[in-house]
C-alpha cells in the first residue's frame, strides 16, 4: 500500500523496522531515509531511519536520544506529531504521525501561487507550528515550503528539532556544510561564529510565505552563492504580496535578527492582531482545526527556562523529505522598492551592521564559484534577475539592466510602432485617442499592426489596459506567429490565458478577478505579461494574477500582439472597445 508521493522499496531497504512494516519511500535526506510504514495496530506512520554510517557513532547516538526526548515536548498545533523512537536500534529511528498531503512546494510548483485565503491559512499554520516548537526549546533550522505539508484541517510543519550529527562538530561534516537550504537561511547563518536562535526560523517564515504568495523566493538568484550574497546584502522582492500580510514579511526578513518579531508575535498579528488580514479571518473560519491550533498554540508564552538556545545548544533536522528541487515559477524584473515599513510589531531596535567576515566568507564563496556550490544545498527559488554574479561587490543598478535589455518602449499616443488600421468588412479599426484604441461592431476577434522585428522568445511586455464598453477584453499574444501564439485575455470579470491557433482560444487557466474586477471605463490597469522556457506568468498593477505552464509545440516564437476578443457569449452586436498605452517590452536572460 502506498500513495502518490511513495516510490518502491529498494533491494537494500529493510522491510521492517521494530514493530513497523516498511511500505515504500517518502524521500531521502542528508541523515537518513524516510519511509512510509504501518504500525502493528495498522496505522499509516512515517519512519525516519538514520543513515548506516551514523549508526556506529556513539556521540551520535546519545545526541540522538537527547533530541528525541525535546522533541516530545512539542504540542502537535501545525507540526507533525513524534509517535515513537528507537534510538538503541541497530539503525536508530524515529516515528512521527504520517500527514496525507502534498508539501507547499508541490502544490505551487503545480498550481501556481496560492490565492489570498490559502496564502493566510499558510502564514498561519507555520507562525503556528513555529510558536509551539520554540516553546519546547528548540529551533527548526530547516524550515522549507518542502518542509510544510498541505494536509486537510491545517497546515503541517515537520522535520523539526532532531539530531546535530551534521554540526560542524562532527566527524561526518565538513566546516564547509551547513544544516539548511539557503534560499530560505538567515543573515546571521552565514557567520561561523554566529548565534542560532528562534529568529533564524522567523527569517525562514518570511521566506516561505513569500515563496508561497509568488511562486519564487525573496531573495531569487541563478546560482546558491548568489542567493546568499543577495541575503546578505539586498531588501527581500515581495512583489506580489500586498497589505498588512507583506508588512510582516518584511518584517520577518529583516537582516537583523533583533528586529525581527517571535513566531508567537507573528501567530498574534496574524489573527488576533488590530490590522488583522480579512483573508486571515477568512481561513480561521473555514479551517475550524486551523483555528484551534492557533488558539492553543497562543498558550505557550515563552521559551523553556532551563534552556539557552546557542549555535552549540541548538538541536538541528534529522532528515526532510528531500526529493527533486523544484522550479519555481519566473519572476518580475521590475525591481522591488523597499519594504513597507512595519508599525504593528516591537520597535526596531538597532541597525544590524554587516559582520566584514561574513562579506569576506561570501566573497570566497563567490571565487571558487562551481567547486563552493557543491557543498551548499541546491536552491529552491530559481529567479530570472541578473543578478549573483561572480563576486558579492554591489549588484548593477536593475533600472540600468532593465534599460539594457528593453526591446519596445513606445506611449501608444500616436503612429509610431504600432499602426492605425481599418477593416470595413469586419465594422474594426485601430486608432489613437489617448491611447491605442482597438474597436470593433461585432464579437469576436480584431488585431492591430505593430513592430515585425524579430523577437526572442523569453521575454517581458508591460501595457496598460482600459476596457470600454461591456463584454470586451484587452488582449495580449506572446510568441505571435503564421497565426498562432498564447494569449492573455483580460476581461472585466476573468483573465484567460491559453493559445490562440484558429478562430477560438484553447484556455488553459482562467483566473476570476472577484472584487478586483476591472470596470468599465476604469483608469489604466498596468498588466505586466513575462514568458521564459515554457512558463508564462501574468501581474496586474505589480500583483501576481497567475503563472501557467506552456508548451504547446506549434509555438515556437514570434511577436507581442495587442488587440481585442470579445468575452464568451457575448453578445453578436456590439459595439466593443478597449485602450493600451505605455507599452514597455524587454528581453530576459533567463
Amino acid at each position: 500500500m502506498s500513495d502518490e508521493r511513495t516510490t518502491p522499496l529498494r533491494p537494500q531497504d529493510p522491510r521492517e523496522l521494530g514493530p513497523y512494516e516498511l511500505l515504500g519511500r517518502l524521500g531521502e535526506g542528508g541523515m537518513g531515509t524516510v519511509y512510509l510504514a504501518r504500525s502493528a495496530a495498522g496505522v499509516l506512520v512515517a519512519v525516519k531511519m538514520v543513515r548506516a554510517d551514523l549508526a556506529p557513532d556513539d556521540a551520535f547516538r546519545r545526541r540522538f536520544r537527547s533530541e528525541v526526548n525535546r522533541v516530545r515536548e512539542v504540542p502537535p498545533f501545525c507540526t507533525a506529531e513524534v509517535l515513537d523512537a528507537d534510538p538503541d536500534h541497530e539503525q536508530p529511528y524515529l516515528v512521527v504521525e504520517y500527514v496525507d498531503g502534498p508539501s507547499l512546494a508541490e502544490v505551487v510548483e503545480e498550481r501556481g501561487p496560492l490565492t489570498s485565503s490559502n496564502l493566510h491559512s499558510v502564514a498561519i499554520g507555520v507562525a503556528t507550528a513555529l510558536t509551539a516548537i520554540h516553546g519546547a526549546g528548540i529551533i527548526h533550522r530547516d524550515l522549507k515550503p518542502r518542509n510544510v505539508l498541505l494536509a486537510p484541517g491545517s497546515p503541517k510543519v515537520i522535520d523539526f528539532g532532531i539530531a546535530r550529527a551534521m554540526e560542524p562538530t562532527s566527524a561526518h561534516t565538513g566546516t564547509d556544510q551547513m544544516v539548511g537550504t539557503v534560499a530560505y537561511m538567515a543573515p546571521e547563518r552565514f557567520g561561523s561564529d554566529s548565534p542560532l536562535t528562534p529568529a533564524a526560523d522567523v527569517f525562514a517564515w518570511g521566506g516561505v510565505v513569500a515563496y508561497a504568495g509568488t511562486g519564487r523566493t525573496p531573495f531569487s538568484a541563478d546560482s546558491p552563492p548568489a542567493t546568499a550574497a543577495r541575503i546578505l546584502t539586498q531588501p527581500p522582492d515581495l512583489s506580489g504580496l500586498s497589505g498588512p500580510l507583506r508588512e510582516l514579511v518584511g518584517h520577518a526578513l529583516e537582516k537583523d535578527p533583533a528586529n525581527r518579531p517571535s513566531a508567537r508575535e507573528l501567530l498574534d498579528l496574524l489573527i488576533t492582531g488590530p490590522q488583522r488580514p480579512a483573508a486571515a479571518g477568512a481561513a480561521l473560519a473555514h479551517q475550524p482545526g486551523l483555528r484551534i491550533a492557533a488558539e492553543e498554540a497562543q498558550a505557550v508564552t515563552g521559551y523553556h527556562p532551563a534552556r539557552q538556545l546557542t549555535a552549540a545548544s541548538a538541536p538541528s533536522n534529522l532528515v526532510g523529505y528531500d526529493e527533486n528541487s523544484i522550479v519555481t515559477q519566473p519572476v518580475p524584473t521590475s525591481p522591488a522598492g523597499p519594504t513597507t515599513p512595519f508599525t504593528h510589531g516591537p520597535a526596531p531596535r538597532r541597525p544590524w551592521v554587516l559582520p566584514a567576515a561574513v562579506v569576506l566568507l561570501v566573497l570566497a564563496v563567490l571565487a571558487i564559484g562551481g567547486a563552493a556550490a557543491t557543498y551548499w544545498p541546491r536552491n529552491e527559488g530559481l529567479g530570472r534577475t541578473a543578478t549573483g554574479g561572480p563576486s558579492a561587490a554591489p549588484e548593477p543598478n536593475p533600472d540600468a539592466e532593465a534599460d539594457a535589455n528593453i526591446l519596445v518602449d513606445d506611449p501608444l499616443q500616436q503612429e509610431r510602432l504600432w499602426h492605425a488600421k481599418t477593416d470595413p468588412g469586419e465594422g474594426a479599426s485601430c486608432s489613437f485617442d489617448g491611447g491605442l484604441v482597438v474597436r470593433r461592431e461585432k464579437s469576436g476577434v480584431f488585431k492591430c499592426r505593430g513592430p515585425e522585428d524579430a523577437e526572442p522568445d523569453d521575454l517581458q511586455a508591460e501595457v496598460g489596459i482600459r476596457l470600454l464598453t461591456p463584454d470586451s477584453c484587452a488582449s495580449i499574444w506572446m510568441r505571435f506567429s503564421k497565426y498562432r501564439g498564447y494569449l492573455v485575455r483580460v476581461c472585466e470579470h476573468n483573465v484567460y490565458v491559453g493559445t490562440h491557433k484558429s478562430s477560438k482560444m484553447a484556455v488553459y487557466k482562467t483566473v476570476p478577478l472577484d472584487d478586483a474586477a476591472i470596470a468599465v471605463g476604469a483608469p489604466s490597469t498596468r498588466i505586466t505579461v513575462s514568458i521564459v522556457g515554457e512558463t508564462l506568468e501574468v501581474l496586474r498593477d505589480g500583483e501576481l494574477v497567475c503563472n501557467v505552464q506552456v508548451s504547446d509545440k506549434d509555438i515556437a516564437g514570434g511577436q507581442v500582439v495587442l488587440g481585442l476578443y470579445t468575452e464568451r457569449n457575448a453578445p453578436a452586436d456590439g459595439p466593443y472597445a478597449v485602450a493600451f498605452d505605455n507599452i514597455k517590452i524587454w528581453s530576459i536572460n533567463s
